[in-house]
């Protein structure tokens, strides 16, 4: 399971470095897309075998 979290938190890091972008232009990675990137986390961890995986712990480093 730590595997998983970490090649999610990999790409958590991503977004986070993608928003500060998005922010300078005077946007931000709105409500509706948070909610669907972390589902999206989560149907990747359980297209893996990862099926109990916890939305919150797997985005944890999350800034946006």
């Amino acid at each position: 399971m730590g595997a998983c979290y970490a090649l999610i938190q990999a790409a958590v890091e991503e977004f986070n470095l993608l928003d500060g972008q998005f922010e300078a232009a005077g946007n931000g990675i709105e409500t509706v897309a948070r909610e669907w990137i972390c589902d999206e986390f989560c149907f990747a961890a359980a297209a893996y075998g990862f099926t109990d995986t916890d939305a919150q712990e797997l985005t944890a480093g999350r800034q946006w």
